[in-house]
């Protein structure tokens, strides 16, 4: 009796499920096949195949989003890659100082930075010792520009500055000596005993051994040879700028100066056309642009001197993998000016660098597995809704058409 009683129930209860069937079903026998219903619905077959390719590679591929914030990172260093090319300037002549606006200087800097002597086309000239330091530094060169370099590689790194024979004579440091029996056999080693007697050290002529020198770097001159110079500088995370110049500079007094008397009769052959290969701030990440690379300055005076004035933004990026890269972006504005004497400016390349406040932040992300089900059941269910519109559309559209061709439709 109870049992009856329950199948009562459960039928009537079904039969009521019933009724909210919004998908009500047609017998076999009453549905019809059209041309044109299978035309839209191949159509409507590939439409959804090409849509749900798009929203899988969609999910498969990862999209960077930024954002900015300020710069609160304290005491930490900037990372300078350069590669530049001097058609018109020897190697011999070229010096490489930085400084910045916390007073720190470093003069004539030769750690990690490779000279690379041209000929008049551009030809890299065999010097052997140079030479043999590029090609061993080459890969070394090529991590610290993607910023993949590690402490091991630098452990035995050679320097391009050649070691020097040993003196059998002591040269004169021309009233400068700290102590009887001080010797000064190079340019150098007199101008650092001027230094250190706060001396000036102007008249070099009357030096031998920086005459000598100045003869030297005048051949090399003659020879209209070029140089290729890279590597990269660590320097402080505040304003500042390096510079490429022909001579040397050096402290005198607390200033810094540049010994140009050595060239002061051919000043106006310092011709400081330039090539930047490449320039950056620091490690390199995806989508980075670097807006000087390739840029090509010639310029038809003897003589001039180029500024680049630069904005630095500090940038990390992120990785999927929660790795993260502290580098850097810059733009960058120029200026030229002709140089027609030593009174009216040192000739050269110079950097001219400022950090932003703002710090600008990318981060890669992928679309979540729930997001591709949700794509891929709105691409389903959009396709099937509109196709079944236009089939029906066109279904009713040919009764239509069949009636009036009867003449049964008033």
């Amino acid at each position: 009796m109870r049992k009856s009683v329950f199948l009562k129930m459960s039928s009537r209860f079904f039969a009521k499920l019933r009724d909210f069937d919004v998908y009500p079903k047609t017998i076999q026998d009453y549905q019809v096949k059209t041309l044109a219903g299978a035309a839209v619905s191949v159509c409507g077959i590939i439409l959804m195949v090409t849509l749900f390719l798009g929203e899988l590679s969609l999910y498969l591929s990862t999209t960077t989003v930024h954002e900015l914030s300020v710069d609160t990172s304290r005491g930490e260093k900037l990372q300078i890659n350069f590669d530049v090319t001097f058609p018109r300037m020897p190697c011999s002549i070229i010096s490489l100082d930085t400084m910045d606006i916390s007073g720190e200087q470093h003069l004539d800097v030769t750690h990690e930075v490779y000279k690379q002597r041209l000929d008049e086309i551009g030809n890299a000239i065999a010097d052997k010792t140079l030479e043999h330091n590029i090609q061993s530094n080459k890969t070394m060169i090529r991590k610290m520009m993607d910023g993949s370099a590690n402490a091991s590689d630098f452990v035995d790194a050679p320097t391009t500055t050649p070691s020097l024979s040993a003196e059998t004579e002591c040269g004169s440091c021309y009233g400068a000596e700290d102590q009887p029996g001080d010797c000064c056999n190079t340019c150098d080693e007199v101008r650092d005993a001027y230094r250190r007697r706060g001396w000036a050290f102007f008249n070099m002529e009357n030096i031998k051994p920086c005459k000598d020198e100045g003869t030297r770097l005048k051949e090399q001159e003659e020879k209209n040879e070029g140089c290729r110079v890279t590597g990269t500088l660590e320097v402080n995370k505040v304003a500042g700028n390096f510079h490429f110049a022909p001579g040397k500079s050096f402290q005198n007094i607390g200033f810094q100066l540049h010994d140009l008397l050595n060239f002061q009769r051919n000043v106006v052959q310092h011709n400081v056309s330039h090539v930047i290969n490449h320039l950056s701030f620091g490690k390199k990440f995806p989508g980075r642009i670097n807006p000087l690379d390739g840029l090509s300055r010639f310029t038809e005076f003897k003589s001039g001197m180029y500024q680049y004035f630069i904005k630095v933004v500090p940038t990390k990026y992120a990785y999927l993998n929660k790795s993260v890269i502290d580098t850097n972006q810059f733009s960058s504005t120029e200026h030229f000016r002709k140089i027609e004497g030593l009174q009216r400016g040192l000739p050269g390349v110079f950097f001219f660098y400022d950090l932003s406040p703002i710090m600008v932040t990318f981060a890669e992300r992928s679309n979540s597995f729930l997001e591709l089900v949700t794509g891929v059941c709105a691409i389903v269910g959009g396709v099937f809704t509109v196709t079944g519109i236009i089939d029906s559309t066109i279904y009713t559209g040919q009764k239509i058409a069949k009636k009036l061709q009867l003449g049964k439709l008033h």
